[in-house]
């Protein structure tokens, strides 16, 4: 199986995600349509329908990538609702018009549907026991999905995103490193930095290779918070310490799985190669558009 030829990317204007999934499939030449929510409602499956057969008149769209989320961890555990209709009931929904249009469908999930227990990478197969309404949301939005058996269907579990044109992570901590001389940051959780270009171009080759099922998609390597900010501090330049301190020092509303670093052989094997190190992906970010204006 080749690429498609055509995708409709939902969130591929305004998301930090959708954003570089578009772009990548762009760059591998399929044809990409970016659609917010502003120009269709998700949720309205009458709606989407149109908008698909509106956009496919020249070539037909042949597969729909869904890279809109439910994200603000702690937000989620008072907003469970919200939580939960954006990131099981939209999945759920889109997987019904996958199936009955025949589209390759694309859903991306999340690192935290684990616990944190494991003290190796984890693996798409290993046992999962969400610690948040966030996590228990997306891991909803899996199980929906594959109790559909929907051919060709990818779902792509990531993690500890950044990238460009977005506020992130990396880019929060950098502006407060311009800031301050000092910054705090939690150096007991261990997870995969992962750049949104490189998830991007995963996704991609995933489609071009014809995978299907569940597979992990975030940078080589892993890292704590505390070296994630340190290491893009140092690459900055800027004359701001990083200091280490303990999850207990930052308590948050929402319990975060203390390890949750994603193995990504499955990956390597489907796509021939394996990503590259979190660390070389940050140093390009910082280098080139970090401090770049958001939009």
């Amino acid at each position: 199986m080749s690429l498609p030829r055509k995708a409709l990317v939902l969130g591929g204007k305004n998301g930090l995600l959708g954003r570089a999934v578009a772009g990548a499939l762009e760059e591998a030449g399929v044809a990409v349509i970016r659609a917010s929510g502003a120009e269709v409602d998700y949720f309205d499956a009458d709606g989407l329908e149109d908008f698909l057969d509106e956009h496919s008149v020249d070539c037909p769209i042949d597969c729909l990538v869904n890279a809109v989320a439910y994200t603000q961890v702690d937000q989620a555990e008072d907003q469970p609702e919200e939580a939960y209709r954006l990131n099981a009931s939209l999945p759920a929904l889109l997987g019904v018009v996958a199936l009955e249009r025949g589209l390759r469908l694309v859903h991306f999930s999340t690192d935290f549907v684990f616990d944190g227990l494991k003290l190796v990478p984890y693996r798409p197969e290993d046992a999962v026991n969400p610690l948040s309404v966030y996590g228990a949301s997306k891991l909803a939005g899996e199980t929906a999905l594959l109790s559909l058996d929907i051919p060709d269907l990818l779902i792509l579990r990531t993690a500890w995103l950044f990238g460009p044109g977005k506020m992130n992570f990396v880019r929060r901590m950098l502006d407060l490193a311009a800031q301050r001389p000092e910054l705090k940051v939690v150096d007991d959780q261990h997870g995969s930095p992962t750049c949104t270009t490189d998830l991007g171009r995963m996704t991609a080759d995933l489609l071009r290779a014809g995978a299907a099922g569940l597979f992990h998609t975030v940078n080589a390597g892993e890292a704590t918070w505390h070296a994630l900010a340190e290491e893009a501090v140092r690459l900055s330049g800027l004359p701001c310490r990083v200091l280490p301190i303990p999850t207990s020092d930052y308590p948050t509303r929402a319990a975060r799985p203390p390890y949750s670093v994603l193995d990504v052989s499955d990956f390597a094997r489907a796509a021939g190669r394996r990503p590259r190190h979190w660390k070389e992906s940050l140093a390009e970010y910082v280098a080139g558009q970090a401090l770049a204006p958001l939009t």
